[in-house]
């Protein structure tokens, strides 16, 4: 068992785009996230393609968005597809700095007009034999569909990830009510970051003035070490969301 700390981030980045939708600031998320320099990055809105804004934005990168974001510092990553649309499509990903063993995009859409999935990948730690199950989610607006996709969630852990193994949850799970908590406290056993360490979730959206716990961070098999809600300059002038940091040990 290793004894090194795992800094990991979650992120809704608005594809690259400020809350109005006037700004492409995805070359500020870049050095945003740079500074916080964690070990693993939950992204959620990532631009996989989009033809049309090559013509419209000077500095719309070369390469899809996640590569761009995770450039000579993540050098793992992984990309699922969430939305597919003529000009492009967006989802979630996952950039890491240690290497995936495995990854797998589980569909879990309930509506053809609002495609959603679970990225669902198994990291190796370096010089150790210990792997993680990292799981990346945005979920769907309406509660029906929460809780067909947080069921499918479960049913995933349950019969992909052994119950010892390591794992961690984050993302978007738009449950500003909390009723996550059964599918995932109940009945997998893990915990979340915020409502464990003090109580509460964290408020997370919109960013320029938190309101709702819209994004969250679930572990077992970790103690945490920190935890952080990233309000405030930079972040809240970026995306409509507040990025979570967590650092972890593994017990």
């Amino acid at each position: 068992m290793t004894n090194k700390s795992i800094k990991i981030l979650t992120y809704n980045i608005h594809k690259g785009f400020s809350t109005s939708n006037l700004r492409f600031i995805l070359h500020d998320i870049k050095d945003s996230l740079r500074h916080v320099d964690a070990d693993m990055v939950f992204l959620q809105e990532i631009q996989g393609e989009r033809t049309i804004s090559y013509k419209r934005f000077d500095d719309w990168p070369n390469n899809n968005q996640f590569e761009f974001l995770a450039d000579q510092v993540w050098n793992h990553h992984a990309y699922g597809k969430n939305a597919i649309y003529k000009s492009g499509h967006h989802g979630n990903a996952i950039l890491s700095k240690y290497p995936f063993i495995r990854w797998e995009n589980i569909d879990v859409s309930i509506m053809r007009s609002a495609s959603r999935s679970l990225l669902h990948g198994t990291i190796q730690i370096p010089d150790t034999e210990q792997k993680i199950h990292v799981i990346c989610v945005h979920l769907g607006l309406f509660g029906r569909e929460r809780d067909r996709q947080l069921s499918t969630l479960a049913k995933r852990i349950k019969s992909h990830i052994p119950a010892d193994d390591p794992l961690i949850i984050a993302g978007d799970f738009n449950d500003w009510l909390g009723r996550a908590e059964r599918h995932l406290h109940n009945d997998l056993g893990v915990k979340e970051v915020f409502k464990n360490s003090r109580g509460s979730y964290a408020r997370t959206f919109p960013a320029m003035l938190p309101m709702l716990s819209m994004d969250r961070i679930y572990y077992r098999g970790f103690d945490v070490i920190n935890y952080k809600c990233l309000q405030g300059q930079p972040w809240n002038r970026l995306s409509d969301h507040t990025p979570l940091l967590a650092e972890f040990k593994l017990i």
